[in-house]
């Protein structure tokens, strides 16, 4: 099987997919800022019996981005997955506006995307299968208050799936989105500890709980597997029925 890289790896929605996808026997390159949580995800994947590279950057650093896909490139035979789980939220309202802070957040959710794609476009046709998935987020479809940074990165992730969808589907490249709703992960602990947060989401989300990890890793390794071979430029919404309704 190809390898699959993913981004954020170390903790939430990351180290979840790289779990999964260990457990469904495929070679990984695992990137995060934090070693020791990084290479205590790794040496859970290895126990599975799967070949396991990581390193530990910033993935904006262009220079450092590209030795780390070297490095990939020459430990593993193909390359054929990309999951861009690394993300910040940024909570800053509009009207409280800097460019620094809102160019922080596009560069990691959406820039680094982009240029990831583009950087492994090779390998992943190489690889015969390749597939690529962006974690975006139902805040791609609609607006909040103190995330107008997040929501517009993630809306982006959309367009950006289904422009490269476009690209490199005569290639045999899938690229997709997964949208998750509110997920028990560290980046959103502190919002659901904010006053009934996370009560009045769980009675607004018809299937009665938060999405876990788990939740969302099973539907990303669904979209890089052959199971999804003929679903390209979609948006998988993971969200147990909260849009379906209302929103966060």
């Amino acid at each position: 099987m190809s390898a699959v890289l993913v981004t954020g790896a170390a903790s939430g929605i990351g180290r979840a997919t790289a779990l999964a996808l260990a457990e469904a026997g495929r070679p990984l390159v695992l990137w995060d800022l934090h070693a020791t949580a990084l290479e205590a995800v790794a040496t859970e994947c290895r126990a599975k019996g799967v070949l396991v590279t990581t390193a530990t950057f910033d993935v904006t650093d262009t220079d450092a981005r590209a030795a780390a896909i070297r490095d990939a490139r020459s430990a593993h035979e193909t390359l054929g997955g990309l999951v861009h789980a690394a993300g910040i939220s940024g909570p800053q309202p509009i009207s409280a506006f800097t460019s620094s802070e809102w160019s922080r957040v596009l560069e990691v959710n959406l820039t680094t995307a982009a240029a990831l794609t583009s950087e492994l476009h090779v390998p992943l046709i190489e690889a015969g299968d390749g597939s690529v998935v962006y974690l975006s987020s139902i805040e791609g479809f609609f607006g909040h208050q103190w995330l107008p940074a997040y929501c517009a990165s993630k809306a982006g992730l959309l367009g950006l799936a289904r422009a490269s969808a476009h690209e490199l589907g005569q290639f045999g490249v899938r690229v997709n989105c997964v949208c998750p709703g509110a997920v028990q992960t560290p980046m959103l602990e502190p919002f659901l500890d904010l006053g009934d947060n996370r009560a009045t989401i769980i009675s607004r989300t018809p299937l009665g709980r938060l999405a876990q990890p788990d939740d969302i890793a099973d539907a990303i390794v669904f979209l890089l597997s052959s199971k999804a071979r003929f679903i390209t430029g979609a948006s998988l919404v993971v969200d147990g029925g909260l849009t379906a309704i209302s929103g966060i």
